[in-house]
């Protein structure tokens, strides 16, 4: 992805959840100018990896295959033991119609995607199979907001807004905004999040690679560690 193309898209996220009255935290709009004013008072946004990202899972085309996502609060996991009493973690994402996240499971997060306004939510879901390559040919029974449903390996649910599913370790899921819908506002809650090590995307992935065509203006978790105060 070009530089330019996620400063856009950080800017466009920023009105979005302004519009749906979704509030960030102050230092979710700092540049990076800014970011280089900030000591280690905000050490805890740099470690347990609080903030924006954005990604194009390689497909060089964010608005088919793509999440913008802001991390909201997280834990902090070394050797998948908990450092801190905080457990638990929290992110908003901006889902396009048929902007698709990519099947992928976790093999230690338990999350919940709720669906928190905007347009309708379309999930798949399947439990991987022992290759970790694939679905398993095996129904699937989910909790939506407490009720039991089963569906049967890659079935799409249907989240309206203000409804939720929970999601297990090892169940794949895939989503995007329903076709024709406005853009989703998403939420995820679930256990400790690390995406460095707990992702897996049954049909893999590139490498990110971004191309520096302009000045950062907002940065990724990613450039945390180049940003010197």
């Amino acid at each position: 992805m070009k530089r330019s193309e996620i400063n856009k898209i950080i800017e466009e996220a920023i009105s979005f959840f302004d519009k749906h009255s979704f509030k960030l935290p102050k230092w979710s709009t700092w540049t990076a100018d800014q970011w280089r004013t900030v000591g280690p008072e905000a050490d805890e946004i740099r470690t347990h990896g609080l903030g924006w990202n954005v990604t194009d899972f390689g497909s060089n085309s964010f608005a088919d295959r793509g999440l913008l996502l802001f991390i909201i609060r997280n834990g902090l996991l070394l050797h998948n033991k908990p450092q801190t009493s905080k457990t638990y973690a929290e992110k908003a994402m901006m889902v396009k119609p048929g902007q698709v996240t990519p099947w992928h499971f976790h093999w230690k997060k338990t999350e919940d995607l709720l669906n928190r306004g905007g347009g309708r939510l379309e999930v798949e879901l399947g439990w991987a199979g022992e290759d970790e390559k694939s679905l398993a040919d095996r129904p699937v029974v989910i909790e939506v907001d407490g009720i039991s449903r089963k569906l049967n390996a890659g079935e799409k649910l249907i989240l309206e807004p203000g409804e939720s599913v929970s999601i297990p370790p090892m169940l794949c899921h895939q989503f995007c905004g329903c076709a024709k819908d406005q853009a989703v506002l998403v939420g995820e809650v679930s256990s400790l999040n690390d995406d460095a090590v707990d992702n897996c995307f049954i049909h893999g992935i590139p490498p990110r690679t971004i191309d520096e065509d302009t000045d950062t203006k907002f940065l990724l978790l990613s450039d945390y560690a180049a940003i010197k105060p």
